[in-house]
């Protein structure tokens, strides 16, 4: 795993907490952060990545660990709050120091911290993911050639796809 998201933790800080409260609410803006996160994480990201969530708010029948889209996305257990998971998540991580940990939660930052893992604060961290995906678009719109055909330029590709009758010449 080489990012780990506190799910509620960064749908606060993120804004995405609709007004719609408890399980209506909860799970529409859960979903709503979970697209988010899968349009704009790098694709070869998903596979590395996962993100927790309390158990409480969970829907009924809902498995505690499922993929949404190619990103992990885990429930604690009831007994347990999705911080204390992030901690044992983070202490069984085989190479901390390839993690990233995003939450705003001080002990979990600690946590991270005594592992050697990265870590950043949620609103930070959502923030900058919104800026490189920006960046991103608009890498890929200035990509794109910045010409109009001219009337005669159309014909000619009209003519060279069988399109347009052939001029004499």
């Amino acid at each position: 795993m080489a990012l780990l998201i506190d799910g509620y933790n960064l749908l606060f800080a993120a804004g995405i907490l609709g007004p719609l409260r408890g399980k209506r609410g909860g799970a529409s803006s859960r979903e709503t952060l979970l697209d988010f996160l899968v349009d704009h994480l790098p694709a070869k990201e998903l596979p590395r990545s996962m993100i927790v969530f309390d158990a409480a708010e969970a829907p009924p029948g809902l498995p505690k660990q499922y993929s949404h889209r190619g990103l992990a996305v885990r429930f604690a257990p009831r007994n347990m709050s999705a911080d204390a998971l992030m901690e044992e998540l983070i202490e069984r991580s085989a190479d901390p120091r390839r993690l990233t940990v995003v939450s705003s939660d001080h002990r979990i930052q600690r946590a991270a911290r005594r592992r050697g893992a990265k870590y950043m604060d949620s609103g930070a961290w959502h923030a900058e993911l919104r800026r490189m995906a920006a960046q991103a678009g608009v890498e890929a719109e200035e990509q794109k050639p910045d010409h109009t055909l001219s009337p005669a330029e159309v014909a000619a590709w009209l003519r060279e796809f069988g399109i347009a009758p052939k001029k004499d010449a």
